[in-house]
């Protein structure tokens, strides 16, 4: 199947997912995420707001507020189109006091951003991953372009729904920044990244 017919696919999959099965799946996945050392020990994460039935973040956002853990959104920064990450306390966050970003997403309204490698852990979305931990996003490239500017930090966490993890090799583009972890409802995988990416 072309990339481009699989991505079509895999977003109205993912976007016909109940809202009962979400809130099993989050759950899921939180469970699996506090077993996970570098989620234990990072105290400066990024995460997202779901907006396009992705892995829903909201069981995890107030799990890290509760153990004191720093919560940062990422904002488009439009010069270089790479992704700044902006604190946010629990009121900011709970009073949804978000804007809406022209491509769907919400964004902190205020906020100093942060470079990426400000954060220990990057807990991020995805459309698709192969057994080699290779990310295919919406197609914005985004996360690419801000990891391509932090080799070492943080570490690659990806959330996904069962249905987006193939275990067919899918095509990784030189500029294309690989996972380091994804975790699904039913498993926890882990990937060597190679050298250079």
């Amino acid at each position: 199947m072309k990339l481009s017919t699989l991505r079509k696919s895999l977003r109205q999959q993912r976007r016909h997912i109940s809202r009962f099965q979400q809130r099993i799946s989050a759950q899921h996945v939180l469970n699996l995420l506090r077993k996970y050392p570098e989620f234990k020990h990072a105290q400066h994460i990024g995460l997202y707001l779901h907006a396009f039935g992705e892995i829903h973040t909201q069981q995890i956002i107030e799990y890290c507020f509760a153990q004191g853990k720093r919560v940062y959104l990422p904002v488009i920064c439009n010069m270089n189109q790479r992704l700044s990450w902006v604190q946010i306390s629990p009121h900011q966050y709970r009073s949804k006091r978000f804007a809406q970003h022209r491509l769907g997403m919400r964004e902190p309204m205020q906020g100093r951003g942060q470079h990426v490698s400000t954060l220990d852990l990057l807990i991020m979305p995805l459309l698709m991953c192969d057994p080699y931990g290779t990310r295919i996003g919406m197609g914005g490239g985004y996360y690419d372009r801000t990891l391509a500017t932090a080799y070492k930090k943080p570490y690659r966490l990806g959330l996904a729904h069962d249905l987006q993890f193939l275990e067919d090799t899918l095509p990784r583009e030189a500029w294309d920044q690989p996972l380091d972890a994804l975790i699904t409802p039913t498993r926890s995988l882990r990937f060597k990244r190679l050298s250079g990416n």
